[in-house]
């Protein structure tokens, strides 16, 4: 167990989420943040205080066959592993509870499914501590029911990372990978569909925000650039086949909620 990981959780949740992030990198468990968390410490001081939100729980993605040792390492942070729940479905899921602050740490083994799956895991090495930004956006941007603070969420991204080819903007700072997000929905005529019905929610909604005239239009430009790659891709024939069903099957999962009782 690495000395990095001992201790107990902390009540703020930033340095809560800093504190394990340091234990997961000593014990170099391939793992990344992701949820609101992951968003505010990927953005930094680009996050505008007005997207700003209070944040729950941590979540984490970690690499197929590293849910043991991340779990070695949340257990001796101080956390509670849901064993029942893990012995059921740890090949794809984790949960663990801080019962001191009744916080709950949700991880994603191997890939991410929520409404749709996304391979998320295969981008754990792209940057540290989180997440890159175009997939961060896109567990936002998979929610059929896109609620008011995943739509902020959505919003913060888009204020604050440029939408170009590459997981970095000119400046270096972090960027929305537009050619990632239009491989993934090339393949996948649902994802597609739900991605493209919540960028015209995040238009209708723009009006709303408190911002100038001029941000609305940048964020209003990017929206535009990550449907225009998407149209643009060339299209899988499985894509092709389920354009023609459409609507008249469901395309999407129901996605499963997971929450710990409270028992030890």
């Amino acid at each position: 167990m690495s000395a990095a990981a001992a201790g107990a959780p902390e009540a703020d949740l930033a340095v809560e989420a800093e504190r394990l992030l340091a234990a997961i990198a000593a014990a170099e468990v391939p793992a990344r943040l992701i949820g609101g968390m992951a968003i505010r410490l990927l953005l930094g001081d680009r996050l505008d205080p007005i997207f700003e939100r209070e944040i729950a729980d941590l979540d984490f993605i970690c690499a197929s066959r590293a849910g043991d040792r991340l779990t070695e390492v949340l257990v001796g942070a101080g956390y509670l592993a849901d064993e029942q729940f893990n012995a059921l479905n740890g090949a794809r899921r984790l949960l663990f509870f801080d019962p001191s602050h009744g916080r709950q740490i949700d991880v994603f083994v191997g890939g991410f499914e929520m409404c749709h799956p996304l391979p998320l895991a295969e981008r754990l090495e792209v940057r540290a501590a989180t997440l890159p930004a175009a997939e961060l956006l896109m567990t936002k941007l998979q929610i059929v029911e896109l609620n008011r603070k995943d739509q902020r969420d959505a919003f913060a991204l888009l204020d604050g990372a440029e939408v170009v080819d590459a997981d970095r903007a000119a400046d270096g700072s972090d960027a929305i990978n537009a050619s990632r997000i239009a491989a993934l929905t090339a393949q996948d005529w649902g994802l597609q569909h739900t991605f493209e019905l919540n960028l015209d929610r995040l238009r209708a909604a723009l009006a709303e925000l408190e911002l100038d005239d001029s941000r609305r239009a940048a964020i209003a430009d990017r929206v535009a650039s990550l449907a225009a790659a998407m149209e643009d891709a060339p299209k899988s024939r499985r894509w092709k086949l389920r354009a023609r069903i459409g609507e008249r099957k469901q395309w999407y999962e129901e996605p499963e909620e997971v929450e710990r009782d409270g028992a030890a």
